[in-house]
């Protein structure tokens, strides 16, 4: 119990900093994808099932905070959760630099589905452009992000798995 309510207080808080404060986080015009490092970090660790419900949770905030059709963040991280949790059962995960390339390659792979999504939509938008100016610095961006925010919830989940009893 105490679990999930820690999850979804991870995705709130998480999501809340990206939306309502960038600002905090901006780093020469470029703001982190916290939802997706929230995607991929339980992917990584709890599977596929638990990631795909946090890129839903997370999407449904910031579709509903960008003001864009509902779905198309929601889309994007369930679409990224599910590939990284499979791929993550066929990799040795506990490198760091392993987790920073797989949030680097989640975070265009994400990038890259939903810029697809919103050309298809509005075709007059850049597509390379975007991708160019904005989905590569957030990749990057959020990819040196992943040390801090991968200890700091590791730190967080490992002391439930103490006080359970269980092996972390």
């Amino acid at each position: 119990m105490m679990k999930n309510f820690k999850w979804v207080t991870s995705i709130v808080v998480a999501a809340v900093l990206q939306t309502t404060w960038p600002e905090l986080l901006r780093l020469q015009g470029v703001t982190p994808d916290l939802t997706l490092l929230l995607v991929v970090y339980f992917a990584m660790t709890e599977g596929e099932e638990r990631a795909m419900f946090t890129g839903v949770i997370g999407g449904i905030y910031q579709d509903t905070v960008a003001n864009t059709v509902l779905g198309h963040h929601v889309f994007c991280h369930v679409v990224v959760a599910y590939a990284v949790g499979r791929i993550s059962t066929r990799f040795i995960t506990e490198h760091p630099a392993v987790k920073a390339g797989s949030v680097l390659c989640a975070g265009a792979v994400d990038g890259f589905l939903h810029t697809a999504i919103r050309y298809v939509q509005e075709p007059r938008l850049g597509f390379f452009y975007t991708l160019l100016t904005s989905v590569v610095p957030t990749a990057f961006y959020t990819a040196v992000l992943t040390p801090v925010v991968f200890t700091v919830l590791g730190w967080v989940f490992a002391r439930e798995a103490r006080a359970q009893g269980g092996a972390v």
